[in-house]
């Protein structure tokens, strides 16, 4: 062999092969509920060839191997920090807060004992707009908060997202849809104009991690009036539909709501919830 061939190979990038491929999907799918169709084939390839690189693995089988069976899970977190997406921004779709502030909040209080807290859940909430975005809307649009406790629940199965989260700083895109009187009125300038959300947002959110497919993260979340849950599924197949939806059944409330993404919809699920159409957003209601 050439000295030049030579080169080019020790050069050459590790190949997956289309088994390698179908054996990380089923993997990654049994650990969260995300199925990668083919069409992600390029997108799942580069971050496994990246973390292939970045822990000095020159093949699939060996980096699948170490990964998989790593004690402390450490490269599998790494792994799913890359694999899922986090695009959001302040006040998306936000006629869904304008409906929670009105017609479901005063469904969710006719139920409530004096004393009751209201509970929300964002998931996944990724680097906190979302979280953050409820806050807002209900110090300025829900006079009851004045009388009544809220606790605002986020999580997330990206740790780095969390991570950010919970520093609570925004680059301009982020906030773009902020209107100027409430940027000035709950975020800080930062010298690099960025923006930071004020410290009493920041600690009235709990952030945790939360594997929506894993029933030891999310059977602490119970007693729940609303959950957001909104562009999530439609990673997921059928099955890890489903099993969100009783994900979801079981943490509620009677008579508590869930929030989808505007292309999701619950009737394509699951039969355990009821349809209501209000006039800002439709949402899906668990039974009383």
């Amino acid at each position: 062999m050439s000295a030049g061939a030579t080169e080019t190979r020790a050069c050459a990038q590790p190949a997956i092969s289309d088994a390698d491929f179908e054996r990380f999907r089923d993997f990654f799918y049994r650990k969260t509920g995300i199925y990668f169709e083919d069409s992600k084939r390029y997108f799942v390839d580069k971050r496994l060839l990246e973390r292939m690189r970045a822990t000095g693995h020159d093949s699939f089988r060996s980096y699948f191997t170490f990964m998989r069976f790593q004690a402390s899970g450490e490269e599998l977190q790494r792994l799913i920090d890359l694999m899922t997406v986090n695009e959001t921004y302040f006040f998306r779709e936000d006629y869904q807060f304008r409906c929670l502030v009105g017609p479901v909040l005063d469904e969710v209080l006719e139920r409530k004992r004096p004393g009751d807290p209201v509970r929300i859940w964002s998931i996944p909430c990724s680097t906190g707009e979302e979280p953050y975005s409820i806050a807002i809307w209900l110090l300025e649009h829900w006079p009851p908060i004045e009388r009544v406790d809220v606790e605002i629940l986020a999580s997330d199965i990206d740790t780095q997202a969390l991570a950010r989260a919970r520093e609570g700083v925004y680059g301009r895109r982020s906030v773009q849809r902020l209107p100027k009187a409430l940027l000035t009125k709950y975020f800080e300038p930062l010298p690099d104009g960025r923006w930071r959300i004020v410290r009493e947002l920041r600690e009235a959110v709990d952030f945790r991690r939360v594997n929506l497919s894993d029933p030891a993260d999310t059977r602490p979340y119970r007693r729940i009036d609303v959950i957001f849950c909104r562009n999530l599924l439609i990673y997921f197949d059928d099955a890890s539909r489903r099993q969100a939806a009783e994900v979801f059944y079981d943490a509620l409330n009677p008579g508590g709501f869930v929030f989808l993404g505007h292309s999701e919809s619950m009737s394509r699920i699951s039969s355990l919830f009821r349809v209501r159409r209000f006039e800002e957003a439709v949402a899906y209601q668990k039974p009383v």
